[in-house]
């Protein structure tokens, strides 16, 4: 009888598992009221006297044994089960991550200065809190010159000479003021103006602004620029420039693309005539140039600027211009497939 129960130690020794079932199932085997333990304890009585002590030793090492070992396969099937619980699991199929959607304005944006990057044009930028300075002045727009009024100015109270800048041009005095010639720049960015916001304005939008200096440089180059753009980003070559006023350049002239008469957007769009405005150009004024320290004699350039939240709600038919700043997630969840 005691090799039987020492053959049981061994037994109970060996055994592993990693289901709770079967762990219970091994306790009441030897350890439930109908269990193997107490078949043993009962046989106790039959045991000689001179056996007991040896019998009764050797119970005991099961019941530890068997005691222990239920012990530490329940701790040890509760690691698991808490780990399952923290991390799920690990063996399941992975989800797929929600990817974000870009802005509208971060496309045309990006576009717009990748068109330009393969013809030159580097990517400059400055504050948007800016000084008369660099916004006005040295743009050939002294104090209380009356051409300021184009632009309604959000000044900061506290100083008069500080302000939101109202065009990237800023940026433009300032790349002028630290480089030399020749120079060939981008601006893009926010700029603020004072204005009512509807459907077709805000007080706040995007500009991107090309600036080009250098020895002989003509009107004819500023038309072959602008040319090259508009066919890389509309797909349309037809443009023409209409004779407009800006301080800081002379000549200057409105730029218009000729979008179409297809379809009966196109109607509304360009109000009828296929011909729609994207922007503004001219010939660099030589105060500006003398303005920032360039001999102006020396050196000619031209400058163009668009509005980046126009151009965008031409490509996309986007019909409220309050849409862009919203961050309505329904709205943006239209642009995940673009670039």
């Amino acid at each position: 009888m005691i090799d039987k129960i020492k053959e049981h130690i061994a037994e109970v020794e060996k055994f592993t598992t990693e289901s709770k079932e079967a762990v219970e199932s091994f306790r009441i085997k030897y350890l439930g009221k109908k269990g193997l333990l107490n078949d043993f304890f009962a046989e106790f009585k039959n045991v000689p006297n001179e056996q007991k002590k040896e019998f009764g030793q050797t119970i005991n090492k099961l019941k530890k044994t068997a005691e222990e070992k239920v012990n530490t396969l329940k701790s040890a099937l509760d690691n698991t089960t808490a780990e399952t619980g923290i991390y799920g699991d690990l063996t399941r199929p992975g989800e797929a991550t929600n990817i974000g959607a870009r802005h509208p304005i971060s496309i045309v944006k990006n576009q717009i200065i990748d068109i330009f990057s393969r013809i030159g044009f580097n990517v400059s930028e400055g504050p948007e809190i800016e000084d008369d300075w660099h916004n006005f002045t040295a743009l050939n727009l002294p104090e209380y010159h009356p051409a300021r009024d184009m632009q309604d100015t959000f000044f900061v109270q506290t100083n008069p000479d500080i302000l939101l800048r109202t065009h990237t041009s800023s940026v433009q005095v300032r790349y002028m003021e630290n480089n030399k010639p020749p120079i060939r720049t981008i601006s893009p960015g926010r700029v603020y103006r004072n204005e009512a916001i509807s459907a077709r304005s805000h007080c706040f939008f995007h500009q991107i602004e090309g600036l080009y200096i250098d020895k002989n440089v003509s009107f004819a180059d500023l038309k072959q620029t602008l040319q090259f753009f508009t066919t890389e980003l509309f797909g349309k070559s037809k443009i023409r420039l209409r004779p407009s006023y800006f301080p800081f350049t002379e000549p200057s002239a409105e730029v218009d693309v000729y979008w179409g008469l297809e379809t009966e957007a196109d109607y509304r769009i360009t109000k009828g005539t296929g011909w729609l405005e994207i922007g503004g150009c001219g010939m660099v004024d030589p105060n500006v140039l003398k303005n920032c320290g360039i001999d102006a004699e020396e050196y000619s350039g031209f400058a163009f600027g668009v509005g980046i939240d126009r151009i965008a709600m031409l490509l996309y038919q986007i019909t409220d211009i309050r849409l862009l700043s919203e961050n309505d997630v329904r709205f943006l969840e239209q642009f995940k497939s673009a670039l």
